[in-house]
């Protein structure tokens, strides 16, 4: 697959360097290598929007980038919906028993047309019911219901399609959902397995907003160190959490994380068999990232702080602090080949550049 994500270049003659870690350092980044294409986005986003659907392997950064995108543009104009996010929202409200349950089960009344039942749906969604899937139906009436909830904004769909017969109804998703006549196009990512066991052992996500960070590979500029069990964390940077709380809140190890590659042997191969059919489309326009290049290419096409370097960490007892030690990571992709890793905002610049292309800006 690598071989039909070409390689895309982000190396600038200029000696200025980014820590693409500290927000405030990345908003300077974005504008500085992409700041002509970001002024057409925005100028686009005032009176338009459009709808993404971001298909990649697990782990393999499509909340993040989503997230960092959001983060340049405004959550007044740009929202990220994920599946798997909505229907755990939606399971604890069903579950609670309360208003929501109500709520969710008029409005399904209204939108929802299926071969099963809405009570039969409820209970695969509870999991009284083992042996039935949510049906495709059901998950687009959750998805409307999110929608009208989110209002006039561009969309990053992630989670959708899930699966083969999915990717037939994400072409008349507008339709279906009964949605602006906006712009849609697919975003597939590529990356090597390596990239994501070490990205699914060492992630982290904030309680709050959801950030996605990693311990080892993309560390937030908050590390933090628990003496009594002798482990390090990372604190959320993400301003509006701040804001909420007293502290920067903890990020912690998402659920299911510690099943390891063998538990999602299964789901990377339909996710790659998503990625080749959606690849394989015609008449829908496709953005293609890819995060990761030769160790001989990327001198020439990345700066050096692009790079994904490999971070440890060691508890200063007299100082009292954390000190971060970096190094280069270098690793082999599925054909063997030592190789290096983008850090998410060159991926994210990549993407912008795409979007201005794809949107005929």
């Amino acid at each position: 697959m690598a071989s039909e994500f070409p390689l895309f270049k982000t190396k600038v003659d200029s000696d200025k360097k980014f820590n693409l870690s500290d927000p405030s350092e990345r908003w300077e980044y974005f504008h500085f290598k992409a700041g002509l294409e970001i002024e057409k986005i925005k100028t686009y986003l005032e009176e338009n929007s459009f709808i993404a659907y971001m298909l990649g392997k697990k782990n393999s950064g499509k909340g993040t980038y989503s997230k960092l995108f959001i983060e340049i543009f405004g959550k007044d104009k740009v929202a990220q919906l994920s599946i798997g996010d909505l229907v755990r929202s939606v399971h604890q409200a069903v579950a609670s028993d309360g208003h929501e349950k109500q709520s969710l089960i008029e409005f399904l009344k209204k939108n929802y047309r299926g071969y099963l039942p809405i009570d039969k749906t409820i209970d695969a969604l509870l999991g009284r019911d083992l042996k039935t899937l949510l049906p495709t139906e059901f998950i687009l009436a959750l998805l409307k219901r999110e929608i009208s909830k989110v209002g006039k904004k561009a969309l990053f769909l992630d989670g959708f399609p899930r699966n083969l017969d999915q990717v037939s109804y994400s072409l008349f998703f507008r339709e279906l959902i009964g949605y602006r006549d906006d712009p849609d196009f697919f975003i597939l990512i590529d990356l090597p397995e390596k990239v994501i066991e070490e990205r699914m052992k060492y992630r982290r996500v904030c309680p709050l907003c959801q950030t996605s960070r990693n311990l080892k590979l993309f560390p937030t500029t908050k590390v933090g160190y628990r003496q009594d069990k002798d482990e390090f964390y990372l604190e959320c940077d993400n301003p509006d959490c701040q804001t909420l709380t007293s502290r920067s809140p903890e990020m912690i190890i998402k659920e299911g994380q510690d099943l390891g590659m063998e538990g999602i042997r299964e789901r990377l191969a339909t996710d790659a068999d998503l990625i080749n059919k959606a690849n394989s489309l015609y008449g829908i326009p496709k953005i293609l990232l890819r995060n990761f290049m030769p160790v001989d290419r990327a001198e020439d096409l990345a700066d050096g702080y692009e790079i994904t370097p490999e971070y440890s960490y060691a508890w200063d007892e007299k100082e009292k602090k954390v000190s971060v030690v970096e190094k280069p990571w270098i690793f082999p992709d599925d054909s063997g080949i030592d190789s290096v890793s983008f850090l998410a905002p060159p991926v994210v610049i990549s993407l912008i550049k795409q979007l201005v292309q794809t949107l005929n800006l």
